[in-house]
């Protein structure tokens, strides 16, 4: 609970008894690998914060190919928010890597937070802003790199990532296939 609280207070100030109230109202939950926090056809009704493990956001495109958007890790949120805010159907998957623990937030949770603690929704809106950079500056530059300075780029900005995940994820997710992957790491090498 410590990490989540240390995360929050990078964005705002919160008094003793705010922490206590979002200690009280946040649940820790496990997820094994493979399994989904969330589901496509599914509305989000929480928000989660990873303590350990790694998650990934996938879809399916329209010729029924798996395909790994983008990884979350340690000391991040997660949530469809267009789902999450919209109430409507989420179209992706959040799917634990690893094994994963996680701080849960309800929705009724995090109305009650909202409601109670005065700057709650400027540090939300700081964390989305974030959340967005960081998402753009991840995409931004995949789109005009090859393969091989895509699969470069990751390992420099995500070492302890790229060590973690399963190659079919991260071939996946630089938009090649495992054996070009392959071959771009026995170059490397």
């Amino acid at each position: 609970m410590s990490l989540l609280i240390d995360t929050l207070l990078q964005y705002g100030a919160l008094t003793p008894q705010q922490i206590q109230l979002i200690t009280d109202r946040a649940e820790t939950r496990q997820l094994k690998a493979h399994a989904y926090f969330s589901e496509a056809g599914k509305i989000a009704g929480e928000v989660g914060f990873v303590t350990s493990g790694i998650l990934r956001v996938c879809y399916y495109n329209k010729d029924g190919e798996e395909i790994t958007r983008y990884f979350i890790d340690e000391a991040n949120f997660l949530v469809d928010l267009n789902s999450y805010t919209y109430q409507i159907p989420s179209s992706e998957y959040i799917q634990a890597v690893t094994d994963v623990e996680l701080i849960v937030l309800r929705r009724k949770a995090l109305e009650e937070l909202a409601s109670t603690i005065i700057n709650w929704d400027k540090i939300t809106q700081q964390i989305m802003a974030r959340a967005f950079l960081d998402k753009v500056n991840r995409i931004s530059p995949m789109l005009a790199e090859d393969a091989s300075t895509r699969y470069r780029n990751f390992l420099e900005n995500y070492p302890k990532l790229a060590l973690r995940i399963p190659l079919s994820y991260l071939a996946s997710y630089l938009g090649i296939t495992q054996q070009s992957l392959s071959r771009i790491r026995r170059n490397i090498r």
